[in-house]
């Protein structure tokens, strides 16, 4: 040991031979870690959406066109865009989002809820839309609505896992629908071909709070986010949300 080494205090000592402690950085949250407190992975569900309001709810779809509509210009982009007035505040609602609550989630937010299980005496012309981002989904999602099915209103599955738009075609036009749940695409593609009615549409349902095994949800990728807002874009839907006359509600699940 140096002779000034030896000459100095115990205390000055130690804090020669030890170096400064680091210091400690405040980390802040990311914006995705901040979603991330809302993803119930046990459930599969993205609790977000049971918390946000009609403007929030338009806020956020706005950025997620911005996000993953890179490739639009700002007129294509606005017209994607949804104002708040055209969906439904549903935070009312205090239950779990789960496939097991749907039927009563559509319950409560009918007019006339015994109106669910019943179909318009033409073919192929439902009250409900149900939107999924995968056919799976939509498979899944069709069994959870099955108690509004019955021998005179259908609830029928209107999307391309493992059915062809011809076998689709066929059982609208030979059946009365009450439910239509289906994908973007496929939806637009039955529309499109007159075969899929809108005249007495009361309401479309986003299948929003679900996530997949990666924590994904309809609204977090590009291969389904930018169909469904081009789906719920369309004009017959756009000119009726929020219409006093003839209005089409559209709630995200």
């Amino acid at each position: 040991m140096s002779e000034e080494k030896a000459k100095m205090p115990n205390s000055k000592k130690r804090a020669a031979e030890d170096p400064a402690p680091a210091k400690k950085t405040k980390k802040r949250k990311s914006k995705h870690a901040v979603e991330d407190e809302n993803l119930d992975a046990e459930l599969g569900l993205n609790t977000l959406f049971a918390k946000m309001d009609s403007q929030l709810l338009a806020d956020y779809h706005v950025q997620k066109l911005a996000r993953f509509g890179t490739d639009l210009s700002p007129v294509e982009l606005s017209d994607l865009a949804l104002s708040a007035a055209s969906i439904k505040d549903t935070t009312s609602w205090q239950k779990t989002r789960s496939l097991e609550n749907l039927p009563s989630f559509l319950e409560e937010f009918a007019e006339h809820p015994e109106s669910l299980s019943r179909a318009q005496k033409k073919n192929g012309m439902p009250h409900t839309i149900v939107v999924a981002g995968a056919g799976l989904r939509a498979a899944d999602l069709t069994r959870a609505l099955r108690k509004f099915s019955g021998k005179d209103s259908l609830v029928a599955k209107l999307f391309a896992k493992h059915m062809k738009v011809e076998e689709q075609v066929t059982l609208l036009k030979n059946k009365k629908i009450g439910v239509g749940v289906g994908t973007p695409a496929r939806l637009m593609e039955l529309i499109d071909n007159g075969s899929l009615s809108l005249d007495k549409l009361q309401r479309l349902v986003v299948d929003a709070s679900h996530i997949d095994q990666k924590k994904r949800g309809v609204m977090d990728m590009k291969d389904t986010v930018m169909p469904l807002a081009r789906f719920l874009a369309r004009k017959e839907f756009k000119d009726r949300y929020g219409d006093e006359k003839k209005p089409l509600d559209l709630l995200f699940y």
